[in-house]
């Protein structure tokens, strides 16, 4: 039993790193960002992050062939989507302080792009009892959570520092994780 719980920690850290790249980000683009604002982001990815793989056990092997090969296509699509957006911004050098807040539908958006694998995550574990899965995805959640924080936290620091070059470096991060992503996944 020692072991489940070891690698459902690990499991949430590797499952993170995505969702900690986009929170640190998001930091970067936000230097402002109240701490409410910081503990939802970090609720809302590992909210995201707990239920992808629920979702994915609950739906089990029988589509994971139909489903696994899109998901490096969406995550390009999506992180790529927001990473370009937030470049153009950062480039334009806009000073309203309103475009440079980040929208409850570009974090929801961000949250099922960076939980998107861990949908097939769930896969791996449709032979676990119940009670295992929701373990494993609170152990998930709890570190993401975490994690994001954290990001969130060290983005703000470098954000105010860096003013919009902050904005383009989050871009390119953003950009990065879609490829990354997606290079993983076709190869």
């Amino acid at each position: 039993m020692f072991e489940f719980y070891v690698r459902s920690l690990l499991l949430g850290v590797g499952l993170a790193m995505d969702a900690c790249a986009v929170s640190m980000a998001n930091g970067l683009k936000e230097s402002n960002m109240r701490l409410k604002k910081h503990i939802f982001i970090a609720m809302l990815f590992a909210l995201f992050q707990a239920f992808m793989p629920l979702l994915g056990y609950f739906v089990g092997h029988a589509l994971l062939e139909w489903i696994e090969k899109f998901i490096p296509w969406i995550a390009l699509v999506i992180l790529s989507f927001l990473g370009i957006n937030m470049l153009i911004s950062g480039i334009k050098n806009k000073k309203d302080e309103n475009e440079k807040k980040l929208t409850i539908i570009n974090l929801l958006i961000q949250a099922v792009a960076t939980s998107i694998d861990a949908l097939s995550v769930g896969f791996t574990f449709a032979d676990y009892t119940l009670n295992q899965a929701l373990l494993c995805a609170g152990s998930i959640a709890i570190v993401t959570f975490i994690i994001c924080i954290i990001a969130l936290w060290i983005g703000k620091k470098f954000g105010t520092k860096l003013g919009n070059k902050a904005e383009i470096l989050g871009g390119v991060i953003l950009i990065g994780i879609g490829l990354e992503i997606f290079l993983t996944g076709i190869l």
